[in-house]
């Protein structure tokens, strides 16, 4: 019997890295359940990489655009409540940005990051639970970024064996 097309070696690796980004990540929020660190586990998901082509450039550029999109809802948290007019301002800013700096299809994960800032939940409308979500925003890209390079690290390392 022949196995299915799908499960390829690159396919295992990328559900392990997925897997292992959600633990770590999921590991902050419950050390720290007060804090917004299940933002963190999209964070890391949306910039863990699914091939090896572009490794260690695809997660650097979506690590940038996830700063950028939740530095840019930060700012418009802090300006005025979150609204349609604030959210769309955010979406053309945050292109803007992305556009100049050259982040490609990167881009989407900027957009993700900047409306997990300005998501407001009921009766919560402050400057910490918009600072704490961009955080966890960035601390899921760390973590993405380690995951990558640990992963490069460990292929290497087999690879000279």
């Amino acid at each position: 019997m022949a196995k299915p097309s799908w499960l390829t070696l690159e396919f295992m690796i990328y559900v392990l890295k997925c897997l292992l980004g959600l633990a770590l990540c999921y590991f902050f929020y419950w050390l720290f359940p007060q804090y917004r660190f299940y933002w963190s586990i999209v964070s890391v998901l949306l910039v863990i990489s699914p091939d090896d082509l572009d490794c260690k450039k695809l997660p650097i550029a979506r690590m940038k655009a996830n700063i950028a999109g939740s530095l840019v809802g930060l700012i418009l948290f802090i300006t005025h409540p979150p609204n349609l007019l604030m959210m769309s301002i955010g979406v053309v800013t945050t292109i803007l940005i992305c556009y100049i700096i050259q982040l490609g299809t990167a881009t989407r994960s900027a957009l993700a990051a900047l409306i997990i800032v300005l998501v407001q939940q009921l009766n919560d409308h402050s400057l910490i639970s918009a600072f704490e979500r961009m955080v966890s925003v960035v601390l899921g890209c760390l973590v993405a970024l380690f995951i990558t390079y640990l992963f490069e690290y460990a292929h290497k390392w087999l690879k000279g064996r």
